[in-house]
């Protein structure tokens, strides 16, 4: 009898266990991280991507002109691998085009203003960092290399981009 409640509990550890480090992120769109990321404060990032190309990446596959030379654009997944890269994995967030999770990671863990407050623990629930302005240009030219044959320049197409978290006083 002892031996069975020994074997029981540690199930009940093991299963909690792999719950707590085996869990599945997902994603939750660009107007959960506009909660907070939209002021002074924060680097004003949501804005930054609201008015950029990337908020806006979709939308050109919907358009008359390229659906008149290709009619499966906003479906065809060699399009949308660029131009909505998490259509597959969160398909509902098609239309936001290159949003902020697909270079941030999946926020349904890290959304928390308590869980953002560390960096640490942010990284720890799925946050994605860079430590490294060559691992953001790495990232970027999954899409950007050769896209559409125009040349791509990682320097002036950053500084476009770019929204760090301001230095705190």
């Amino acid at each position: 009898m002892k031996r069975a409640r020994i074997i029981l509990m540690s199930l009940v550890v093991l299963s909690f266990l792999i719950s707590l480090f085996g869990q599945e992120f997902t994603y939750v769109g660009a107007d959960k991280c506009k909660i907070c990321h939209k002021t002074e404060k924060q680097g004003k990032q949501f804005p930054i991507w609201d008015g950029s190309k990337h908020s806006q990446a979709f939308k050109p596959l919907t358009s008359e002109e390229v659906k008149a030379e290709n009619p499966d654009a906003p479906e065809n997944p060699a399009c949308l691998k660029c131009h909505a890269p998490l259509f597959e994995k969160a398909p509902e967030l098609k239309e936001e085009g290159i949003t902020c999770e697909l270079c941030h990671g999946p926020g349904s863990a890290y959304k928390k203003l308590s869980v953002m407050k560390s960096r640490e623990t942010s990284v720890k629930n799925g946050l994605i960092v860079y430590e490294s302005t060559e691992a953001i240009k790495k990232q970027c030219l999954t899409c950007h290399e050769n896209a559409h044959e125009k040349p791509f320049d990682f320097e002036v197409s950053w500084e476009k981009i770019k929204h760090p978290v301001p230095e705190k006083e």
